[in-house]
């Protein structure tokens, strides 16, 4: 039996024996749960600041709910962000250090818990639609008892309007739904196109002009580029409205927990696959109706990250956390308790399309890189031949490769466009973050410390030569 079969084998062992449908505990009832996610979109919402793209039901539910405003993710790409998203752990400690489908291969670990498997255990009716993507296993490993894999957003909210509309409001077990969209990911056209964010069924948005970013160069191309995408998220969003209105048509509205959210940045230049501002910025909205604190159209300032979403709800509901998890609850400072804001947090990137391990510090006031290799300054997520948008920084993106380190002043230069790792009079700061995501590195004990990390496909090669 090969490594990998191994770890499958010891996988569906640890299924069996965790994910087991139990009966909700005695005590205060506990909400419905309905976590709506999507590919790419950052925080490009009106709710976020961005005037003209329309996503008027996100608008309505932070209007309602809580919005945080600095939400990061852990990871500026799909499958170690949501690793981290539902394990409240470091991709580099899950398992997933790059994507999860075809033959890029990386799964979450045997031992890692989803937070599905959570919610089983303490009796939950746990369901999930559309997109999985932090495992190769699938539902089953997420510990899903229903699962419908249409992730295109429009089929995605029908399968999720039908469940609510089909299931027994008095069954005495609350549900987990999660839906999973895909827009606003860029999409194919047909199979000759590059990857626009239109498909072949979406249309562009720019009736209320559009908002070019800092770091991108206003082009034709640029501003093409960002009205297929606000046609995209604006579609998304009447998605997530539908399952919205369904919820409060099937009178559960106030009986549900509501959390929205996204994995990274979207898919334009030095934002998605970076560790900048827009590559790691992510959306997250909840709404709690029934719970103080977890509604009334707030806005939450300190640094949160994904991986406080899983310790978050575990208090929440009275279930135990476990010690091992990096995030930390959220819990008290929406409900007024003693919270002590995060001082600095960290992202890291290691495998997308191709090796590039990259490791962040980020404070409320600076931001240091450090790349491990002489990668190009930053990967392209346009997945187009010829892409459409260009960048500030650099000018020339053929000619311009990683430096080993990079620091910015957010407060300064929010778009991160002037490295100041060269700077004396930076120096001292410099010195100090790097000792800082050094002792990050070493006490979260990621592999990068100790050399290159070797990825699924080199030991897949190494088999094919006789050698695994």
């Amino acid at each position: 039996m090969g490594r990998r079969d191994a770890l499958k084998t010891i996988a569906a062992a640890t299924l069996a024996s965790t994910v087991t449908p139990a009966q909700a505990p005695p005590g205060p009832a506990r909400p419905n749960i309905l976590l709506v996610h999507c590919h790419d979109l950052g925080q490009f919402l009106h709710a976020y600041g961005v005037p003209t793209v329309q996503t008027p039901n996100l608008d309505a539910l932070a209007e309602e709910g809580v919005l945080f405003r600095r939400s990061f993710c852990t990871a500026p790409q799909c499958s170690p962000s949501r690793a981290s998203l539902f394990t409240g752990r470091y991709p580099h400690s899950t398992g997933v250090l790059g994507l999860t489908h075809a033959d890029f291969a990386w799964d979450l670990r045997a031992e890692e818990k989803h937070l599905v498997q959570y919610l089983r255990e303490a009796g939950y009716e746990t369901a999930g639609i559309g997109v999985i993507h932090e495992t190769r296993g699938g539902a089953e490993r997420c510990g899903l008892d229903w699962y419908r894999p249409p992730a295109r957003a429009k089929q995605a909210a029908d399968e999720a309007i039908a469940y609510l509309k089909g299931r027994d409001n008095a069954a005495t077990r609350p549900f987990y739904l999660q839906v999973g969209f895909i827009e606003p990911h860029r999409l194919p056209h047909d199979k000759e196109s590059d990857m626009g964010f239109l498909g072949s069924d979406l249309e562009a948005d720019a009736s209320l002009g559009v908002t070019v970013p800092g770091y991108l160069r206003d082009t034709e191309g640029t501003r093409t580029e960002l009205a297929e995408l606000q046609g995209a998220v604006r579609h998304m969003d009447a998605q997530a409205g539908r399952i919205l209105d369904a919820l409060r048509e099937a009178g559960l509205r106030d009986d549900t927990l509501v959390i929205f959210t996204t994995d990274h940045g979207i898919a334009m230049p030095r934002a998605k696959c970076s560790l900048y501002d827009p590559g790691i910025q992510v959306a997250l909205i909840l709404r709690w109706p029934s719970r103080e604190g977890w509604h009334g159209g707030r806005v939450m300032k300190p640094m949160i990250q994904n991986i406080d979403i899983v310790p978050s709800l575990l208090e929440a509901l009275g279930i135990e956390t476990p010690s091992d998890l990096h995030g930390r609850s959220f819990a008290p400072l929406l409900e007024g308790r003693d919270y002590a804001e995060r001082e600095a947090l960290f992202a890291e990137i290691t495998y997308h399309d191709y090796y590039d391990p990259r490791r962040c510090i980020r404070t409320s006031k600076h931001k240091l890189i450090v790349n491990f290799t002489t990668a190009p300054s930053f990967m392209d997520p346009s997945q187009s031949w010829r892409p459409r948008s260009d960048t500030v920084v650099p000018a020339n993106h053929a000619r311009d490769y990683h430096k080993a380190v990079e620091l910015y002043d957010l407060e300064a230069d929010p778009w991160e466009l002037s490295d100041l790792s060269d700077s004396q009079e930076h120096a001292e700061i410099r010195k100090e973050l790097l000792a800082r995501l050094h002792a990050h590195l070493r006490d979260t004990e990621d592999p990068i410390l100790h050399g290159a990390v070797t990825s699924p496909m080199h030991l897949k090669a190494l088999e094919a030569m006789g050698l695994q």
